[in-house]
């Protein structure tokens, strides 16, 4: 089941849940605004290049959308659909004043050099100046874009608008971004891990934990874990997967893949196949890559107690059914990585009011929102009767419903 499937069944059974009126479910699911543009801009060699950019706006009863930008050469009309919608429930279960919004440039940015791929940011942003904005729509980076790209946006709108940092989030620290961002997401994995444990009167501390992903969430992630007395006994990426059953040395791995930019030869750990990784035994697994890792081909093999869902998606619908059978707790994506989402609110918040926090208050915010938004969970489900995923998509969902609902959605 692909992404924008998963999330419309899981849409629909919140609603009937919630006991939506059937119109409302309608309006809720389709889109505020589909923007699609034509981006053309010269190459390095003199000759014109075409691209596709878009951005899908989701809804915005709650306040101004927010989502990433992705550049990447599959940008699926559906799934980047899919991630807007996801937005709108992620940012009304942190109880951050956002809608959903998502969107990207068809195309491959390892084969553009940086002075292209500047020419079409700005072309980008030329096209949708209008249709962004401080309290419209505010990007961040995604999948093959970064601060830089950001950077870009934020000079290419001001040229229309005026200084805005607060119109995208993710910026460099030296532009208005903020202390902490870049392991907010890892850090907010974190925060949700311990309140979960907590519920089941355990900690961090002496558990072990599998993590699958060592790019930023996963590396960051690793890091914390690792600091609270967490032990880490296998760790996977794109290079390759690592296994020690008495805890990795997650310090020495960070420094070995920063010199070497692999997982591979490092001595503190014997290689296992990445496949194996999901099914190892372990208290907790932390998946961090990409989205349907656990389907039904390995979920009945599955060991772990508790899945926190550090990516989006990784979980299929028919695993989730399996894996609820067996007793596995799974911490819903929608929750558990939605520390990203919410250092990008701090940061607009810091912008709009030009006064920037120490690091020190974004990490203390952050594990504040992350707390409450799981006791607000847990309230649901227990209203409900219902697992921690519907909890969390209910919840969303109600909120959203009922901004729609005040503002006025018949008349």
């Amino acid at each position: 089941m692909n992404a924008l499937a998963a999330t419309n069944r899981n849409f629909r059974l919140a609603s009937r849940l919630l006991g939506l009126d059937s119109k409302l479910e309608k309006s809720l699911l389709i889109p505020f605004r589909e923007i699609k543009v034509e981006c053309t801009i010269p190459k390095d060699d003199g000759t014109l290049a075409s691209y596709v950019g878009f951005r899908i706006q989701h809804d915005n009863a709650r306040g101004p959308m927010k989502g990433g930008i992705r550049y990447h050469p599959e940008v699926e009309p559906d799934e980047v659909n899919a991630l807007a919608q996801l937005m709108t429930w992620k940012t009304a279960v942190a109880a951050i004043p956002y809608g959903g919004a998502k969107g990207g440039i068809g195309c491959n940015p390892r084969d553009l050099s940086k002075s292209e791929l500047e020419r079409l940011t700005r072309v980008f942003t030329q096209k949708i100046h209008d249709l962004i904005g401080i309290h419209t729509d505010v990007p961040a980076p995604d999948m093959g874009t970064n601060a830089q790209t950001m950077a870009w946006i934020l000079d290419e709108y001001s040229k229309f608008h005026g200084h805005s940092p607060a119109v995208v989030t993710g910026k460099p620290i030296d532009l208005g971004g903020s202390l902490g961002r870049e392991a907010a997401t890892g850090r907010g994995v974190v925060y949700a891990t311990e309140a979960l444990l907590a519920e089941y009167g355990k900690s961090i501390k002496g558990m072990t934990f599998v993590i699958q992903g060592f790019g930023n969430v996963g590396s960051w992630a690793s890091r914390l874990i690792h600091e609270k007395g967490g032990k880490v006994i296998a760790v996977s990426d794109i290079t390759g997967a690592l296994k020690n059953p008495n805890g990795i040395d997650i310090p020495d791995l960070l420094k070995h893949k920063e010199a070497t930019g692999s997982l591979k030869s490092f001595n503190g750990g014997d290689s296992m196949d990445p496949n194996e990784l999901l099914v190892h035994e372990c208290d907790v697994l932390i998946p961090c890559a990409l989205g349907g890792v656990l389907n039904r081909e390995n979920a009945a093999d599955v060991k772990a107690k508790f899945i926190i869902e550090a990516a989006n998606h990784p979980t299929d619908p028919e695993a989730d059914e399996i894996l609820s059978k067996k007793g596995v707790i799974i911490l819903p994506d929608i929750y558990a990585n939605a520390g990203g989402v919410t250092v990008s609110y701090f940061e607009w918040v810091q912008n709009i009011q030009g006064f920037m926090w120490d690091e020190e208050k974004v990490n203390q915010e952050l594990k504040k929102y992350m707390t409450k938004a799981f006791h607000n969970i847990k309230n649901m489900c227990q209203s409900h009767d219902c697992n921690l995923r519907m909890g969390a998509f209910s919840l969303g969902v109600n909120r959203v419903a009922r901004a729609t609902i005040l503002r006025g959605w018949e008349a």
